[in-house]
């Protein structure tokens, strides 16, 4: 009797173990991926340091009225103004940023609110089948022009409208608006829409509170051909 494995069991028995191992491989792969994406709804962090003799690290959660809040609120109202406001002379881009399937205003605003905007001239001129319309316009911020009006529950927006033509002639404005955002406690977002707006933020109000009132983008200030 022979105490050795023949070729063919022990090829059969290496590639079982070979299966094995690859199983055991592709289970830990599939439940790294699935840990990658644990949240129902996004949740943003801010990482703060202080330096001493070494580097101190410290991690932690936004409280619903902390600062950090605020200034994130600040900032999204900043480029909300910037995206609504300021227009290219490229036509595809205008169109890109402003359309209501995917565009970045729509993704911020809530239904009423973008519907005013599509209500706006500029809009209807870029947004049209043929476009004709001769500026780019720049929305211009100077230091503390966004604050919170605490009896309100809003903020004040204050900025510098500018447009220029081909011909180069410009027009400023100064405007002030008054915004006012969602702040739901689990809000929803489309996956495609999480980097826009992590927190679920929309604009639910949106009024010109200075002047005559009338919207940066009406042709009352915004020059055609």
């Amino acid at each position: 009797m022979q105490d050795r494995v023949e070729p063919p069991v022990l090829m059969s028995r290496l590639l079982t173990f070979v299966f094995a191992a690859a199983l055991v491989v592709l289970v830990a792969m599939a439940i790294t991926v699935y840990n990658m994406f644990p949240l129902n709804r996004p949740q943003v962090f801010f990482l703060t340091t202080a330096v001493r003799d070494d580097l101190e690290v410290t991690l932690r959660e936004m409280p619903a009225q902390d600062e950090f809040l605020d200034n994130y609120k600040k900032l999204f109202i900043r480029e909300y103004m910037r995206a609504r406001n300021e227009v290219s002379a490229n036509s595809n881009v205008m169109s890109k940023k402003w359309n209501g399937d995917n565009g970045v205003v729509r993704t911020w605003s809530n239904d009423d609110v973008y519907a005013d905007f599509t209500q706006t001239d500029i809009w209807n001129e870029v947004m049209s089948d043929t476009p004709d319309y001769d500026q780019t316009c720049l929305v211009e911020f100077e230091t503390g022009a966004i604050n919170y009006l605490v009896a309100d529950d809003a903020y004040q927006v204050k900025f510098r409208y500018i447009c220029t033509n081909s011909s180069g002639l410009e027009s400023q404005k100064d405007y002030i608006i008054k915004l006012r955002l969602s702040s739901e406690e689990a809000p929803q977002i489309k996956w495609s829409d999480r980097l826009e707006t992590p927190l679920g933020l929309r604009v639910t109000e949106y009024s010109v509170m200075s002047g005559d009132g009338t919207d940066p983008l009406d042709t009352g200030f915004v020059m055609t051909e």
